[in-house]
C-alpha cells in the first residue's frame, strides 16, 4: 500500500489553523502557544517544534493534541503523516472472512523497517484497534 505523502511543514499549516480557528493567537507576542500548551497539557518546546514543522511522531503527543483539539486519534495520525487514509479503513474496518495479522505483520507487510517508525506504527494500530468504530460516540469527550 502506498503512504499518502505528508510532509511535518503540512502539518504544522493544519494545526496552526486548527489552534487559530480555536481562538489561539500564534502572533509573535499573542500568547497562544504557550496557552495550547498548557490546556493540551503539551510541552511547550514540543508544540513549538510542530508548529515549525519539525513534525511529531510521539503517540502519547498526537493522543493528546487529539483530545485537546477534539478531534478523534485517527484524524491527527491521517494530518501527521503516520497513517493514510487506505491504512486506517483497513484497522477500523477489516473485511469479512479477510485473514487477520498482527501490527507487526502488517507493519512487515508494508516495508517499514526504521525501528521509531515501525514502533509509531504498532502503537497507533494497536490504539486505534481499540477505538469505538465510527459512529459509536462511546469514548468521546463532549
Amino acid at each position: 500500500m502506498e503512504r499518502t505523502s505528508r510532509t511535518p511543514e503540512q502539518f504544522a499549516k493544519w494545526l496552526r489553523d486548527q489552534l487559530t480557528s480555536r481562538g489561539y493567537d500564534l502572533g509573535p507576542r499573542g500568547g497562544g502557544q504557550g496557552k495550547f500548551a498548557k490546556d493540551s497539557k503539551i510541552s511547550g518546546a514540543t508544540v513549538s517544534r510542530m508548529l515549525g514543522g519539525h513534525g511529531a511522531t510521539d503517540t502519547r503527543v498526537l493522543a493528546l493534541l487529539a483530545e485537546a483539539l477534539h478531534l478523534p486519534l485517527s484524524d491527527v495520525l491521517v494530518r501527521a503523516g503516520i497513517l493514510d487514509e487506505g491504512e486506517l479503513k483497513a484497522v477500523r474496518q477489516p473485511e469479512l472472512g479477510a485473514r487477520r495479522i498482527t501490527p507487526e505483520q502488517a507493519a512487515t507487510e508494508l516495508g517499514i523497517e526504521d525501528d521509531q517508525a515501525r514502533r509509531v506504527f504498532i502503537s497507533m494500530t494497536q490504539t486505534l484497534q481499540r477505538q469505538p468504530p465510527p459512529g459509536n460516540d462511546e469514548g468521546r469527550l463532549a
